[in-house]
């Protein structure tokens, strides 16, 4: 015992400066898309395996359905997409995930007011995995590592919905699974929220709509907050639950 005490205090302070130093945005992600290359030859919107890019008279990538696949980039022939996003920022509607975006003024203000005023900027938060692949589970619980040590902003795990104020769903919650979803909805306290982590929650992408599930966590809960990614870096996952608690209004 003593002799890892003394291993641990020779390391060094091992948890990232984020958000003083923000996590990197170019990998091998999600595609950046430049309007001034983009041709509208549609050549992307057809290789795409789940849908998320729309082409007729305007382009439209779906960052809530896209699994970072990288298939549009291989074949755009003007290089209107590139690598990518590897930190797709949270938002608070699909719609706002939606490429090019419109212009919008503020971002967050009202949920964050309103998380402020009843929530004390803090936050309890219970896990839910309504059919996940796990990707997205193991990104959350990096977040709780020394890296990313998410306990510094004030937000902490609980064991039963009855104590927490955030729902944090993964997976595309299956039809076997709605009915739990909505009954641990039901047993948080109000006000409450709901923020959907990954593609399959925020949208339901890659696996299309049937008997075996809907469009994500959107299709039964209220969601606050949408993560994108497949799956979204642990920074994204911090930012969304900081954004549902008012501690980042960010001004676009």
């Amino acid at each position: 015992m003593l002799s890892l005490l003394r291993r641990r205090l020779r390391l060094a302070t091992v948890t990232s400066r984020w958000p003083d130093v923000p996590a990197p945005l170019i990998d091998r992600a999600q595609p950046v898309f430049d309007p001034a290359r983009c041709d509208l030859n549609g050549a992307c919107a057809r290789v795409c395996p789940v849908g998320a890019i729309v082409v007729d008279t305007r382009f439209a990538l779906d960052r809530a359905r896209c699994i970072s696949c990288s298939r549009c980039i291989e074949v755009c022939p003007t290089g209107a997409l590139a690598q990518g996003l590897t930190f797709a920022v949270p938002e608070r509607t699909r719609s706002d995930l939606v490429e090019p975006r419109a212009a919008v003024a503020t971002k967050g203000e009202e949920l964050a007011s309103r998380a402020r005023h009843v929530l004390g900027r803090s936050l309890q938060v219970r896990h839910l995995d309504a059919g996940s692949c796990n990707g997205c589970d193991w990104e959350i619980n990096a977040t709780t590592n020394a890296v990313h040590d998410i306990q510094r902003f004030g937000i902490d795990f609980v064991a039963s919905p009855r104590h927490a104020d955030v729902l944090l769903v993964t997976g595309t919650v299956t039809r076997n699974l709605e009915i739990a979803a909505r009954r641990t909805y039901d047993a948080m306290s109000a006000p409450r929220l709901v923020v959907a982590v990954g593609a399959c929650a925020a949208s339901g992408s890659p696996y299309p709509t049937g008997y075996a599930s809907g469009e994500g966590a959107a299709s039964i809960l209220p969601v606050d907050v949408f993560i994108p990614g497949c799956p979204p870096r642990p920074e994204a996952i911090i930012e969304g639950l900081l954004l549902a608690v008012g501690r980042i209004v960010r001004a676009r």
